[in-house]
């Protein structure tokens, strides 16, 4: 398995990509920002995005928004190939996607919203921490991308204040807190998760 900084030779990826968010969407039940080839195509082009190939063959994703003037960036579009899944394979695409923004952007805060709990995880494991949506950018067309989500009119209702995604910041000019807050931040984000996982149950047993 090998992951890469996506290029104009990985071009041919573009549509499953695409195709493996959709289906994820669907299967998930939860929110996810529907994107076109054509969106992908310019994350490749730009080498603003990280591929995870199995020799040819696709295994994973994930690209990188900037919002902003370069002040804030975001990684976006994290994507497991249901064939590669359960490996741990999406925590080293995050880490990769991570580094890349990290290289590219030294300056800027990056930031995320998810409802998926791993993913949760796995930002709260490279020093991201939940953060209230006030905390994230204010770029209009940020928040035009969550159009596409399932969960858009909860976001629309509450004013961009919350919705079912949890937001999550990393400020490379944070100072570093001691052990008992980080010992207190890692016990309010266990509570986070089990805040999020009573929402889960909740929607799902109203859908049902």
């Amino acid at each position: 398995m090998e992951i890469v900084i996506a290029n104009e030779a990985h071009f041919k990826y573009a549509q499953i990509i695409c195709d493996t968010i959709g289906e994820s969407a669907k299967v998930r039940g939860t929110g996810i920002a529907k994107r076109t080839p054509e969106y992908i195509l310019k994350k490749l082009e730009n080498g603003n995005a990280v591929i995870a190939l199995d020799g040819e063959t696709f295994a994973g994703f994930c690209y990188i928004e900037i919002w902003g003037h370069k002040k804030y960036v975001a990684n976006s579009g994290l994507i497991v190939h249901p064939t590669y899944r359960n490996q741990g394979l999406a925590k080293k695409i995050k880490k990769a996607i991570f580094e890349l923004s990290r290289k590219k952007f030294p300056n800027a805060k990056i930031f995320g919203i998810t409802t998926g709990l791993a993913v949760m995880k796995i930002n709260y494991e490279l020093g991201y921490k939940p953060v209230t949506f006030s905390e994230l950018t204010d770029d209009p067309e940020f928040w035009k991308g969550c159009q596409t989500c399932k969960n858009f009119d909860i976001l629309t209702r509450t004013e961009q204040k919350m919705c079912l995604c949890t937001g999550m910041l990393h400020d490379p000019k944070a100072k570093p807190v001691s052990e008992e807050k980080e010992n207190l931040n890692g016990r309010a984000f266990k509570r986070l998760k089990r805040i999020k996982e009573n929402l889960f149950l909740k929607k799902a047993k109203k859908n049902g």
